[in-house]
């Protein structure tokens, strides 16, 4: 009994603007790639679970879409995405990026907070020590909002043990809601279509990549070859962006499907053939029926 008192677990959101780094925080903790990352904010669409086991405790952290003032429909979904994970969380997670703090769109969220949280301050591998300490003595002036404040550098997993020590304390006593070899809750499928849109993202430039959805139309296992058969579907919202997408020659499609497979292959442990197709859904990005059929809100 004394155990079970002693053990805490729960939710922790993590919120800010896009492109903050909070993927890559996920990322780190979990200790495996989970969620989609690159260099373009709104990145993520969808509220993604990682999990980390303690001795002692459960973690459960849920990644969000960055809050930004929406205009498309796609975009507004996204925002709701991530203040319903706000209004659920045990902990929350207010993630700023070091060398752009405190600007309109944080001070937005942590106003919208419903409860204090830890604020984290990302990217400290990219300045001087000392501008960690101006930046840290620039929030003081919310300091009713936050519980704690942690420098980190998620792309190096700095300060990655003190955070995780400090979310602890925060927790309630709870049980372990997950069996202690799982790391996320998002089914293969997920995952496979997460790699593909990341990779475009990573590919591909201007608005290619915020208008494209990625749907896993196969997902088979072919155990005379030990391998995985995927079909997935991206679609794009104009003729001109298909072209893009499969390149001269089918170019920049086979690149977006070898790099796609050796992540979606790394991750699940077997073999990949995939196989990828374009097709043209028009402003699908505006059109609620299809936003729920690819997948992104409730």
């Amino acid at each position: 009994m004394n155990e079970e008192k002693d053990f805490r677990s729960g939710f922790i959101s993590i919120v800010g603007r896009p492109n903050v780094g909070k993927s890559t925080l996920v990322n780190a903790v979990v200790g495996e790639k989970i969620a989609a990352v690159s260099d373009k904010p709104n990145t993520t669409r969808n509220r993604i679970l990682g999990i980390r086991n303690l001795p002692d405790a459960q973690l459960i952290f849920l990644d969000t879409p960055g809050i930004h003032k929406a205009r498309g429909k796609l975009g507004k979904v996204m925002v709701q995405t991530a203040m319903s994970a706000v209004r659920e969380a045990d902990v929350i997670l207010m993630m700023v990026e070091i060398k752009e703090p405190f600007g309109r769109g944080d001070s937005f969220i942590i106003e919208s907070l419903p409860k204090p949280a830890i604020l984290l301050i990302n990217k400290i591998d990219k300045v001087k020590k000392g501008e960690i300490l101006k930046i840290i003595d620039q929030s003081r002036k919310y300091q009713d909002k936050f519980l704690e404040i942690i420098p980190i550098s998620a792309a190096m997993a700095d300060g990655i043990p003190e955070l995780l020590a400090a979310i602890k304390n925060h927790l309630p006593p709870g049980p372990k809601y997950f069996p202690d070899d799982m790391i996320t809750d998002q089914p293969e499928r997920f995952l496979a279509a997460e790699f593909i849109r990341e990779k475009i993202f990573n590919l591909t430039h201007q608005e290619i990549p915020y208008k494209i959805a990625v749907s896993i139309e196969e997902f088979e296992e072919v155990p005379e070859k030990q391998l995985l058969h995927i079909s997935a579907v991206i679609y794009v919202e104009r003729a001109n962006h298909k072209g893009i997408i499969i390149g001269n020659g089918g170019e920049m499609l086979k690149e977006i499907g070898s790099q796609a497979r050796a992540d979606i292959e790394r991750v699940l442990g077997s073999k990949v053939f995939l196989e990828l197709w374009v097709k043209v859904s028009e402003n699908w990005t505006d059109r609620e029926n299809l936003i729920r059929d690819f997948g992104y809100g409730s």
